[in-house]
């Protein structure tokens, strides 16, 4: 068994996620996650895909001055999930899990990840989850974002928030986050 790998993510309102992470069941999607909180890599990003009852969606992109900037894309990775032919996963897809974004092609997830605001069961098995909330006040707030009003701006972006949810960075500890 490895030692437990816990995230939290600061908001800039100064509110937290707190998170466990399940090296034991995706280990590529761990270490790749890590690594790119300890670059710093999500620093200041923005959640840019927020759908009530469903996800919220970050990793993306930042927002300068009105304008939005696309992070340097990363290389991809392999899906860790049973429909890409790994068994060890099954971490199911339910309100407080983080899991990895992708497109149809099932090794495609670079940076991008979500928190699911419900149960989206339709995810389970076929997208990387790889870690899930500790705490109820976490949750809340996942939810509390999921909720917030959006807008289209551009065919790309569907379910923009009129605010911006911004991150102001993403720490890493083998100990629980309070």
């Amino acid at each position: 068994m490895n030692k437990p790998i816990y995230a939290q993510i600061v908001l800039e309102s100064k509110e937290t996620i707190n998170l466990e992470l399940f090296y034991d069941q995706a280990p590529l999607t761990v270490d790749h996650f890590v690594k790119l909180v300890k670059k710093g890599y999500y620093k200041r990003t923005i959640f840019h895909r927020v759908i009530q009852d469903f996800m919220i969606q970050t990793g993306g992109y930042t927002i300068d001055n009105h304008t939005l900037n696309e992070l340097p894309e990363t290389e991809p990775i392999y899906g860790e999930f049973s429909e890409n032919g790994w068994d060890k996963n099954n971490i199911l897809h339910e309100l407080g899990v983080i899991s990895m974004a992708r497109t149809q092609d099932m090794n495609s997830a670079t940076s991008q990840f979500f928190l699911c605001s419900a149960t989206c069961e339709w995810l389970d098995h076929k997208y990387a989850a790889f870690g899930k909330t500790t705490d109820t006040k976490s949750n809340e707030i996942i939810v509390k974002i999921s909720n917030v009003e959006t807008y289209a701006p551009h065919y790309a972006f569907q379910n923009f928030p009129v605010e911006s949810v911004m991150i102001e960075n993403i720490y890493i500890s083998s100990e629980k986050f309070k």
